[in-house]
């Protein structure tokens, strides 16, 4: 077996270790394996030549090939993507869809597959093969999806039945399991694997996750990978405790290391109290909203930030099951017209209705609800900001009227009427 540690160790018969590693301590032997034998292993074949400087020629861009993307602006064949965010928030729900987006070559979620239906290997190593069958069947029923239109392009597998253990850490320090990474080398050749997404990256390793050398040396092997096999290889990772404070990409639980190594980053949030009060999302709503934006993006622009939603669908055994699906943040003014800005006008006028919000069943707002049919309660934000619209359009104007104990207040009155 061959490990990496900064450079190579001696090569030894790999029938005499224990994988995948169960016993750390069987490892223990490598502190004491001989420093002289690294001394034998060739540093360069031609230190001359690999040194020279390579003189720029110049080429037509036209001529120079497009980055290889796989799906939307993320994952990148020759590349290691990482995707971070909170647990139980729906992210390897999302891994699921994308995925089928990829096999199927459908706009599930809102991104490009670039180039066609893809083979996906989805290797979840927290969840039991059945669980993944659930989530599967729910996204593929949610999503209007066929078992006939996956062809023999998905392929899953969970670590409760096949552990994945790329790297051990021993007193010697961080080493790489090549014997694993041979394996799944041959096994995205030979079935042709455009994508391969490791769920959760933590599970993949047995090294220090706080240590930044050697998930430097794990993050970059896993990028090797990718670029030796032109796949994509998307890893999902933890965030640590925010304490409720938006994450970023660099919120990652652990070393940076991993982050570094990737060339796309993305990152997860669960909706705030006040986005869901902002978007009119009713109280007894309890489902999962959540926020994906790239912010570490090396080879494109950082992407704006998408909405998820986690559906609830019951599959015909009972099981009730989330799947992300696209969401997408309510406009203002969505079935609106100038007929409703002349109904409110109508409704106003003469009426001098309170400019504020406090001011009980006197705010202005109370009459807009009541003519648009919203709720003074659930669509609250919403309306203080038709009305601050409308207010700078010039439509409603606000001035100092007396109230009903003649003190003047901020009211609103009609500026400049709606035509149709």
């Amino acid at each position: 077996m061959t490990f990496q540690h900064g450079g190579s160790l001696p090569r030894r018969d790999p029938s005499t270790f224990d994988y995948p590693p169960h016993n750390m301590d069987s490892f223990d032997h490598l502190a004491d394996m001989d420093r002289a034998h690294m001394a034998t292993f060739p540093r360069m074949a031609d230190p001359d030549k690999t040194l020279l400087p390579t003189t720029y020629v110049w080429r037509d861009p036209a001529q120079i090939p497009p980055r290889p993307w796989v799906y939307g602006r993320h994952l990148l064949r020759g590349q290691a993507s990482v995707t971070v965010a909170p647990g139980g928030l729906g992210k390897s729900s999302l891994s699921i869809v994308e995925g089928l987006a990829m096999v199927t070559g459908r706009d599930l979620l809102g991104d490009h597959v670039h180039g066609g239906p893809k083979s996906v290997w989805l290797f979840n190593l927290e969840d039991p093969r059945d669980e993944l069958e659930r989530r599967i069947a729910a996204a593929m029923q949610l999503h209007g999806i066929g078992g006939n239109n996956l062809g023999d392009r998905l392929h899953i597998d969970s670590g409760r039945d096949r552990p994945l253990c790329t790297a051990i850490q021993t007193r010697d320090g961080a080493h790489i399991i090549e014997p694993v990474f041979d394996d799944l080398a041959r096994q995205i050749r030979g079935r042709k694997i455009d994508v391969l997404v490791v769920d959760p990256f933590v599970s993949s390793h047995q090294v220090g996750e706080n240590d930044n050398g050697a998930i430097d040396l794990v993050a970059k092997k896993w990028a090797k990978l990718a670029d030796e096999c032109n796949c994509a290889i998307e890893l999902v990772h933890h965030t640590r405790k925010t304490n409720g404070d938006e994450a970023t990409t660099e919120a990652a639980r652990g070393a940076s290391a991993l982050l570094s190594a990737a060339r796309s980053g993305r990152v997860l949030n669960r909706m705030t109290k006040d986005e869901r009060e902002s978007a009119g999302i009713p109280a007894d709503d309890l489902s999962t909203y959540f926020a994906v934006t790239r912010d570490k993006a090396n080879l494109a622009p950082a992407g704006a930030r998408q909405w998820r939603h986690m559906a609830s669908v019951q599959l015909a055994n009972g099981d009730d099951v989330g799947v992300a699906e696209p969401w997408t943040w309510p406009d203002t003014f969505d079935g609106m017209t100038v007929k409703d800005l002349l109904a409110v006008q109508n409704a106003i006028e003469g009426k001098y209705p309170r400019y504020s919000d406090q001011a009980g069943d006197d705010w202005a707002g109370v009459i807009v609800a009541d003519v648009l049919g919203m709720d003074t309660t659930t669509d609250r934000k919403r309306i203080k900001k038709i009305i601050e619209t409308w207010i700078k359009a010039g439509a409603l104007v606000k001035v100092m009227h007396e109230d009903k104990k003649r003190m003047k207040r901020p009211c609103l009155e009609v500026g400049e009427w709606a035509t149709e």
